[in-house]
């Protein structure tokens, strides 16, 4: 069984709270794992934000497992977790999984441009307050009989797919940013590369792509599996 060797008590926690996130949203999560190096990527999809969120992990030492020098697997968000030993800092990578169709088509590797016009971190976490206590105050307007899932995810699409400032980012990717314990900090970065968009923090980034026409695959040079 592959074995991975974290950088030490803290990012396997970090780890580990991560994929507890992700299963507070789905029990059955899976995640993509690419690890070169010393760095580790762990990529998820909470399917309540409809978009990408990716943690970076630090190995102690370069990945190394017989002649593989690389991992690039698809498992079981929950047996990560069981296989996270904080104490020990390590991680048993378990079988693999048919994954879901997300995991065939991350953000490019490269080619990323910073963006201007992010409002500062105080005001994204402001902006996340004020459009959950939006959708709170909408769907208890609501008459019981009105008050379908229909009716909740119609308010939700609307309040979350507006976009932040001028940037063209949806709200709803600075909200994930934030349950997942990402929006923390002063350090904050917005990115594109082709018809991708990534919120960037040191905790973890929250990518999404545009519906247009160059979100096609041969457009991006995305990592298919």
């Amino acid at each position: 069984m592959t074995v991975l060797h974290l950088a030490d008590e803290g990012e396997a926690a970090d780890l580990a709270a991560f994929l507890s996130r992700l299963l507070h949203y789905d029990r059955s999560a899976a995640v993509r794992l690419q690890a070169a190096g010393t760095a580790l990527a762990v990529f998820g999809r909470p399917p309540s934000f409809e978009v990408l969120a990716i943690r970076a992990v630090r190995l102690a030492k370069p990945f190394e497992d017989g002649l593989d020098v690389t991992l690039d697997a698809t498992v079981s968000a929950g047996e990560l977790l069981e296989a996270v030993d904080e104490t020990a800092a390590t991680a048993a990578v378990p079988g693999a999984v048919t994954g879901p169709p997300w995991a065939g088509v991350l953000p490019p590797r490269g080619g990323w441009r910073a963006e201007p016009g992010l409002p500062e971190p105080r005001a994204l976490r402001g902006l996340v307050a004020a459009s959950v206590a939006e959708f709170r105050s909408r769907t208890e307007e609501l008459e019981p009989e009105r008050r379908t899932r229909a009716a909740l995810d119609r308010i939700g699409r609307e309040i979350w797919s507006r976009t932040v400032a001028e940037t063209g980012l949806p709200v709803r990717v600075v909200h994930a940013a934030q349950s997942l314990g990402f929006l923390r900090g002063e350090e904050l970065g917005l990115f594109s590369s082709g018809a991708w968009l990534r919120l960037r923090t040191p905790y973890g980034s929250v990518a999404v792509r545009g519906d247009g026409p160059e979100g096609g695959l041969g457009a991006l040079g995305l990592s298919v599996r």
